[in-house]
């Protein structure tokens, strides 16, 4: 699989995803989709974002998008972080990082001074035909989901 590109269709994936269930790509044409990478579930700036997208989560139906949340944690992990933070959206395991790898959002990064392999905090758009219409790379948590919401409008209004 070579990488995403912005104005360029989005080869179709499918991962395991929350609620028992497979999530494919080609299933959901018809509906923006806004997929956010996160690093880990539980964590403090992954579960401020999570909310954040669940508060939104009406305003995004509103708008005919889907909000899916990507990490490489396992379903067992995935469904507890859903459950425990009500989140209303489904988390996909990208455990061999397939996902990840298309997207391009596994990075090099320090942690507590060591070099360590992880996800960029990064999320992307794509429009109702699958199209990757915006992306976001070393997401800052505070006021992202604002500006997702924005562009899912702006795109809408095209």
């Amino acid at each position: 699989m070579s990488g995403v590109a912005i104005n360029k269709k989005v080869p179709n994936f499918s991962l395991a995803a929350t609620g028992e269930q497979t999530i494919s790509l080609s299933q959901l044409k018809g509906s923006n989709v806004v997929l956010y990478f996160y690093p880990r579930d539980s964590t403090p700036g992954c579960t401020t974002e999570g909310q954040n997208f669940r508060d939104a989560h009406a305003k995004f139906k509103r708008q005919n998008t889907i909000i899916l949340g990507v990490s490489r944690d396992s379903l067992k992990s995935h469904e507890n972080f859903k459950s425990k933070q009500a989140f209303k959206f489904e988390l996909l395991s990208d455990s061999e990082e397939t996902l990840c790898n298309l997207f391009d959002v596994i990075k090099m990064k320090n942690m507590y001074g060591k070099k360590v392999r992880g996800i960029e905090r990064s999320t992307f758009l794509l429009d109702d035909k699958g199209i990757l219409r915006k992306e976001w790379r070393k997401v800052k948590v505070n006021g992202h989901v604002e500006e997702v919401l924005d562009a899912v409008k702006a795109q809408n209004k095209k």
